[in-house]
């Protein structure tokens, strides 16, 4: 997996390439997490990446409702292929528009 982060004003945008699972999770979330501190919204990119299972969803979930509780903002733009179908496994395809 590989992670690169942009910063527009206090948008934080990471562009994710790669695998996101189990394998990746714990560098995963300190990068979700250290840019969501730094930034008033995060952008999940997810276009470049090439598999996803349970934990990786798990840790965009996570993000998701730290940002919520901190009142920002966090959102998946991009979803790959691998991406919309571990979505669909795990019937949340309908909570890619509100993650």
């Amino acid at each position: 997996m590989e992670v690169r982060e942009d910063m527009a004003g206090s948008v934080c945008r990471l562009h994710v390439a790669g695998e996101m699972t189990i394998y990746s999770a714990l560098e995963l979330k300190a990068r979700l997490l250290g840019s969501m501190a730094r930034c008033a919204e995060l952008d999940v990119d997810s276009a470049d990446v090439t598999e996803v299972d349970s934990a990786g969803l798990q840790l965009l979930l996570l993000a998701k409702r730290e940002a919520r509780s901190v009142g920002k903002q966090m959102r998946v733009s991009a979803p790959s292929q691998a991406m919309q179908e571990a979505l669909q496994q795990f019937c949340l395809s309908q909570t890619l528009e509100h993650l």
